[in-house]
């Protein structure tokens, strides 16, 4: 028999009663019984139950150990008794009657129990993550990541894609997020950086004529945390393709993307191919956002016109101030009290918003300070327009067109949570196609890029060179689940003439490209294919098929909210030696 275990401690069945067998692993949780002592043995695999009675040495040795010691027992299979038979176990029929206990590692007290579902401060979870990932729904939830990495590179392949590496150590871009910089020794006064995406080098794989390329590439940004987003790095499926057009690369990503939600849906729905797709200005309108949930059915509506001569002033001024007024129906209110509404203005205030409009409507009735200044006839004329019933109540989000539509889909959202019409079981996709190419930086008083300048303009260099710039819209899509971001992609601009011309608009000079973008730019001029790729969020992905609300659930090791790795103490100082050798100094911060 093997020094450590005959079998893993899910395996064991009825037909193994009567046999010896070696388990190993941690004391998940024991239970005294006066003279038998129950214990629950963990492993990676599953639960066995463990039983002893007060005269078997094993008994003093497993009655002595706290829980998460490892140990290794030997002992023979018995039937449960069929009124102590656990029906949630795959062992549940059995239990094995230890007669030998090994201590292979003995358990101090612990900071953070692994049994049982008690929530526990973040940085007591970061700090011990070692027995954080011992706990049932995080370890799931790492074997689930696995599994999706595993059926994604599966699912490339089979759509005629090869996997490729790119470095790790690069240059410094000035576009995008803050970089992480790594010093040279050997280049005194010089970095790399650490990649925020291998933009440039998948795009240089298709110039070097490798066709369809694609892996789970490690991604660097210096940013803040967020729900959706962890600090520091995380994961994505990176892929390119040449002679594409966008329909090419959704037709690629778009069965990989639907049979791995499929596969890991576990009985929820998943939205079929081809999925929708959404114009920008469209679902700015519609959603408030350029990332809507489409398991939310209500749909936002511009009601401005109605407001150009009303009773009600406040409005009225907005629109002659050249703002608009976007309205978000509530569906089937009528039994919901004032409470309900004024909750919804304050909560649109708690947000910095000046507040949420809102008109009631019983049995035909309405009511509020809108309805009753804006007239019986205004609001019928409101109501038929977008189709609503006698019990369907309605907000109002009025402003300047930005700011009116951020509070109408945050709005759009939160009616929706608060009303239940949100499906939890399924998911629901849709692109984002159509974006502007560029957009008027208010702060920089200029035009500059909106999305990715490396994007290829609709309308190619005629397009730059005869439209309004604000008006020109680019070949960028991203791809949309539950109202996540996945991914942003686009078709590439390939060719010189128009990138220079792009980045020149923007306020760039040819010297700038040529020196910033150096690499990809020279390439370009040796024969480069139309091409094309996208790179969804490995950890959104997870995220959202574990049911997960933060991304830090889905991640092995991650930071904290201040990029902080509690468990290994980083970041951290370093030696002068070191300092000494790539020639750095370290500045002292004053003190606050």
């Amino acid at each position: 028999m093997h020094i450590y275990r005959s079998h893993n401690c899910a395996q064991l069945r009825k037909s193994d009663v009567g046999s010896t067998v070696r388990l190993s692993g941690w004391i998940h949780r024991k239970r005294d019984h006066g003279n038998l002592l129950f214990v629950d043995l963990r492993d990676h695999y599953g639960l066995t139950q463990i039983v002893t009675d007060v005269d078997s040495e094993a008994f003093k040795v497993l009655e002595k150990m706290r829980a998460e010691s490892v140990v290794t027992i030997t002992g023979d299979v018995v039937a449960r008794a069929a009124e102590t038979v656990n029906a949630n176990l795959p062992t549940g029929e059995i239990e094995v009657r230890a007669r030998d206990v090994s201590v292979q590692s003995a358990a101090q007290e612990l900071p953070m129990p692994v049994f049982g579902d008690a929530e526990y401060p973040e940085d007591i979870r970061l700090r011990y993550r070692f027995l954080d990932l011992r706990r049932e729904r995080l370890h799931n939830n790492i074997v689930l990541r696995s599994q999706v990495i595993s059926s994604i590179r599966q699912r490339m392949i089979g759509q005629g894609f090869t996997e490729f590496q790119t470095p790790i150590l690069t240059a410094s871009s000035p576009e995008g997020a803050r970089d992480y910089l790594v010093p040279s020794r050997v280049h005194p006064g010089k970095f790399y950086a650490l990649p925020q995406a291998p933009q440039m080098f998948k795009q240089l794989l298709m110039v070097a004529g490798f066709d369809r390329y694609f892996q789970i590439a490690p991604c660097f940004r210096d940013e803040d945390a967020r729900a959706d987003r962890s600090p520091g790095e995380f994961y994505q499926l990176d892929f390119e393709m040449s002679f594409v057009t966008q329909d090419d690369v959704f037709n690629a990503i778009e069965p990989v993307l639907h049979g791995v939600f499929e596969e890991f849906a576990n009985g929820r729905r998943v939205s079929a191919a081809p999925f929708p797709r959404i114009p920008y200005r469209e679902a700015m309108l519609k959603y408030g956002s350029d990332k809507p949930d489409l398991r939310n059915p209500l749909i936002i509506t511009d009601v401005t016109q109605h407001f150009t001569k009303s009773g009600f002033g406040l409005f009225e001024r907005i629109v002659e101030g050249g703002g608009v007024v976007r309205a978000i129906p509530a569906p089937n209110t009528a039994d919901k009290s004032r409470k309900f509404f004024d909750d919804m203005n304050d909560w649109a205030r708690s947000e910095g918003h000046a507040g949420l409009g809102y008109v009631t409507r019983k049995g035909g009735e309405f009511g509020g300070p809108i309805a009753k200044n804006h007239g019986e006839e205004g609001m019928a004329a409101i109501y038929d327009a977008l189709g609503l019933g006698p019990d369907d109540g309605l907000f109002f989000a009025a402003g300047k067109e930005g700011q009116a539509a951020k509070l109408a889909g945050a709005a759009r959202t939160r009616v929706a949570e608060q009303l239940g019409l949100i499906d939890p079981n399924c998911f629901e996709f849709c692109w984002i196609v159509d974006f502007p190419m560029f957009e008027y930086d208010e702060d920089a008083k200029k035009v500059d890029f909106s999305h990715n300048p490396f994007s290829m303009p609709q309308g190619e260099l005629e397009a730059l060179e005869t439209k309004d710039p604000l008006d020109i819209l680019a070949y960028q899509y991203d791809i949309v689940c539950n109202g996540v971001e996945l991914s942003s992609g686009a078709i590439r601009n390939h060719r010189p003439e128009i990138m220079y011309k792009a980045f020149e608009i923007a306020g760039y000079s040819k010297e700038d490209v040529d020196t910033n973008f150096a690499g990809m730019i020279n390439a370009f001029k040796y024969g480069a294919p139309p091409h094309g790729g996208s790179a969804p969020g490995i950890d959104r992905i997870v995220m959202l098929l574990a049911d997960e609300p933060n991304i830090r659930e889905v991640i092995v090791f991650p930071m904290n909210q201040k990029a902080e790795d509690l468990m290994m103490g980083a970041p951290g100082p370093v030696t002068a030696k070191q300092l000494r050798e790539l020639n750095i100094r370290v500045v002292e911060q004053p003190k606050s």
